[in-house]
């Protein structure tokens, strides 16, 4: 009994299909007529005089076009713009460009200037450390304390204890409140 029951729906399989592609052809066949005949009287349309639009619709018509020519400009405008805005942005690149070349050679002549002064405070500092501690007392006695107290800062304990021995009291004393209050201030971590 089962194979009779698969037998049977072969069969009705087979005709539904045979249905189905029996359809096909004739949808397949009528829509080509259709298209011909859809394609004939798209080609009379086509080759016709134009039609003339109606009063109604001209303002319309001008409507849009004048609103096309407006869009047109608009857009002309528009490209002008970004044609300056390209312009201004290539400038503000090369300007910014040179500001920074600036900026490096600035930097590169204070770091000069910088280790230049800094080796001339060297120098000075040994020639007062090489001193006589008495002459150089004298001359010390003559600076501003701030300005004295700096070099005294630098020099070796040895030599500045002994500058320090030949200035009077009040100098020695002021010089010596500046060198122990300099870093005060300094957060201690």
């Amino acid at each position: 009994m089962g194979k009779r029951i698969r037998a049977g729906r072969g069969s009705v399989l087979i005709i539904a299909a045979l249905l189905i592609g029996s359809a096909g052809i004739r949808v397949w066949l009528g829509a080509g007529q259709a298209f011909a005949t859809d394609s004939n009287i798209l080609a009379q349309t086509l080759a016709a005089e134009p039609a003339q639009p109606s009063a109604d619709l001209e303002p319309m018509l001008r409507a849009f076009q004048e609103r096309e020519a407006r869009i047109a400009e608009q857009e002309r405008q528009i490209a002008l713009r970004l044609k300056g805005l390209a312009i201004a942005d290539e400038q503000i690149e090369k300007r910014l460009k040179h500001l920074q070349e600036t900026e490096e050679k600035l930097r590169a002549t204070l770091e000069l200037a910088d280790g230049a002064a800094e080796d001339d405070l060297n120098r000075l500092t040994s020639v007062y450390e090489n001193m006589k501690p008495k002459t150089a007392a004298a001359l010390f006695e003559q600076m501003e304390p701030g300005f004295a107290a700096g070099f005294l800062g630098r020099m070796r304990p040895d030599a500045a204890a002994g500058i320090m021995a030949g200035l009077s009291p009040q100098i020695a004393y002021t010089i010596s409140v500046i060198l122990a209050g300099r870093n005060a201030n300094v957060p201690k971590g």
